[in-house]
């Protein structure tokens, strides 16, 4: 059977529980990925003085092919964004800027340091999102950075804070689109700390003197993301949960989850409905915590099923911004978007596909028997003939042929690169 004939059959098993497939696929249509750039280059930046990496983070693997310059990364941007279905976003940190080798430090970025990519988004109608780099910096080697004790330390990130809003409002206006700033920062402890309010108090008034320059909310959206622990921020994070969720509401700011910030038995799906209670909209970084925040490819796994679940039944796809954030340097790294971001794809699809409103109903009704026989027979229909559908009519590479297109660009692009 044709692609087509084995769509047109899967229909039938979905049409009979009132799933309009049809309408599904537009709507997949019409949700952006916002696929993160470091992926391609190990988060080294472009920086005329780049720094170790640093913050907590770590990158493994030596996979020939990394990305060593703007047009390269791009390249392989375009690559990945040639192999994944539907018109996404690409978000960028502020070590990515290009100042044609002159030392620009962190303060000092300016939205002409990213011109070649705006004029790059345009060119292939993308969307940017934005993020402050607050590591891989001799003012963050010691693991503080807006909670600094020093206020010379801390005024010199929030005036990075400032920069890259500005960044991000200059993304907005050009390709009318707005941008996600988020504000993501490693300050913590290594070892039990003798007062926790103190950073905290500082975090607070430095982030008020940030947002305190006003950028254009059509342009420039900003959001800010917490994180339980970190290499070298073991016992305390200064950025918890609790303290972003706590200023994001009284600021009416976004709050991002990202899936690997948290403990291991702590699942992102589980916050988003009650986040969206009190919160018009959220920010989320997909990304595969192995036993750590160790960032690793996402799969199509029980929690990314469950995040796409619920943003459908929850009718929130227009309130939450869907951006990615892993990164494994032992695999073909083109690859590594693709993978991740295709399943990203299908799971809202999964989730479009599946009869929402009559499990719960069922859950009303007290019927779990049903529930759990419904949701567990769904897992094995067939969604693979409509997701092949979906990619062949959004013209990518159905099933695993996109790795054909990966290997001959590794071949003819990766393997070609100095090392």
């Amino acid at each position: 059977m044709t692609i087509q004939e084995n769509y047109q059959e899967a229909k039938k098993h979905y049409e009979k529980w009132g799933i309009d497939v049809d309408a599904a696929l537009e709507q997949l249509k019409q949700v952006p990925i916002s696929i993160h750039c470091w992926q391609g280059d190990d988060i080294g930046g472009f920086e005329a003085d780049q720094q170790e990496l640093s913050g907590g983070i770590d990158v493994t693997g030596n996979y020939p092919g990394k990305a060593a310059t703007p047009e390269e990364l791009r390249s392989d941007l375009e690559k990945a964004l040639s192999l994944i279905p539907g018109k996404h976003r690409i978000n960028l940190h502020a070590i990515y800027g290009e100042t044609n080798g002159k030392v620009v430090d962190r303060d000092e970025i300016k939205p002409e340091h990213f011109k070649n990519w705006v004029d790059w988004a345009k060119k292939h109608e993308l969307g940017l999102d934005f993020n402050p780099t607050f590591f891989s910096h001799s003012k963050a080697d010691d693991g503080l950075t807006l909670a600094h004790p020093d206020k010379k330390i801390r005024d010199f990130w929030i005036r990075h804070a400032i920069a890259s809003r500005r960044i991000g409002e200059y993304f907005g206006r050009e390709l009318g689109t707005p941008a996600l700033t988020n504000i993501w920062i490693p300050d913590g402890y290594k070892d039990i700390p003798s007062d926790r309010l103190t950073p905290r108090k500082r975090l607070k008034d430095s982030l008020d003197e940030v947002f305190s320059v006003e950028t254009d909310e059509k342009y420039n959206v900003d959001a800010m993301e917490s994180k339980l622990f970190g290499i070298g921020s073991e016992a305390y994070v200064v950025g918890s949960h609790e303290f972003y969720m706590g200023y994001a509401l009284k600021n009416n700011k976004l709050c991002l989850l990202d899936t690997g910030h948290y403990h291991p038995t702590e699942v992102v799906s589980n916050k988003i409905s009650a986040m969206l209670l009190y919160s018009d909209q959220l920010a989320l970084h997909v990304s595969r915590p192995v036993r750590w925040d160790s960032d690793h490819v996402i799969i199509l796994d029980d929690e990314l099923r469950e995040i796409g679940l619920e943003l459908v039944r929850n009718d929130a796809l227009d309130k939450v911004s869907i951006g990615l954030d892993f990164f494994d340097a032992s695999i073909n790294r083109v690859a590594a978007w693709t993978i991740g971001t295709r399943n990203m794809i299908k799971a809202l699809l999964y989730a479009l596909l599946t009869p929402n409103e009559h499990l719960k109903q069922l859950q009303e009704e007290g019927n779990f028997t049903e529930r759990l026989a419904l949701m567990e027979e769904l897992k094995t229909y067939p969604f693979g003939a409509i997701w092949d559908y979906y990619c062949e009519q959004m013209g990518v590479p159905v099933k695993e042929a996109w790795l054909d297109e990966v290997n001959k660009y590794e071949k003819s692009v990766l393997s070609q690169r100095k090392q």
